[in-house]
């Protein structure tokens, strides 16, 4: 009672009181529950409707059968994605919609316009990620990184690798293939 959420540039949180007297900035925690009321409520405002991803400036991987779905957000100069897409490896009956989002520099963009230009995306992404390959330079239109960059900012995506899920679900950092097994059995189908 007399504690409201104030919301600033759509995902801030903020707390005051009823006359707007005292501003509060922080996690608001309840200490009964042994819960983070602020965390709770960021996660419920950082969901990203599967349905809305615009998957045609993404490309896809298809692991085993394909039956689980997710996405995900990354730079091809971020080592944390390195890691990331190597544990990925071991994680299987998966189809990943891959958003090249080039966010670390100027070439973050001559890597992620060389595997958009791929013929074969997918190899050319496993063959840089990976393998620590070169890759030709790409020379097409490669304009869905910038609106990549944009839906990023759009819905407050700032680091890569971020992960989101089918139940909406996002998840950032290079977390480990047991975590994203956990998160792909947990999430429903869109």
């Amino acid at each position: 009672n007399g504690l409201f959420e104030v919301r600033v540039s759509g995902n801030d949180i903020y707390y005051t009181d009823a006359d707007g007297s005292f501003l509060i900035q922080g996690h608001l925690i309840d200490t009964r529950a042994k819960k983070n009321l602020t965390e709770e409520r960021m996660d419920k405002l950082n969901v990203v409707a599967f349905d809305s991803l615009p998957l045609n400036d993404a490309f896809t991987i298809v692991r085993g059968n394909g039956k689980r779905k997710m996405a995900v957000f990354e730079d091809p100069n971020c080592g944390y994605c390195k890691r990331f897409e190597r544990d990925m490896q071991k994680v299987n009956d998966v189809t990943i919609h891959l958003f090249l989002m080039p966010i670390l520099g100027p070439d973050s963009s001559v890597k992620s316009k060389a595997v958009w230009c791929a013929k074969d995306k997918a190899k050319a992404w496993a063959d840089m990620m990976l393998r620590d390959q070169k890759i030709a330079p790409g020379n097409c239109d490669a304009t869905a990184l910038t609106r990549n960059i944009e839906f990023g900012q759009q819905h407050r995506i700032t680091g890569t690798p971020t992960l989101i899920f089918t139940d909406g679900k996002r998840v950032p950092g290079a977390i480990a293939a047991q975590q994203v097994e956990q998160y792909l059995t947990q999430a429903k189908a869109p």
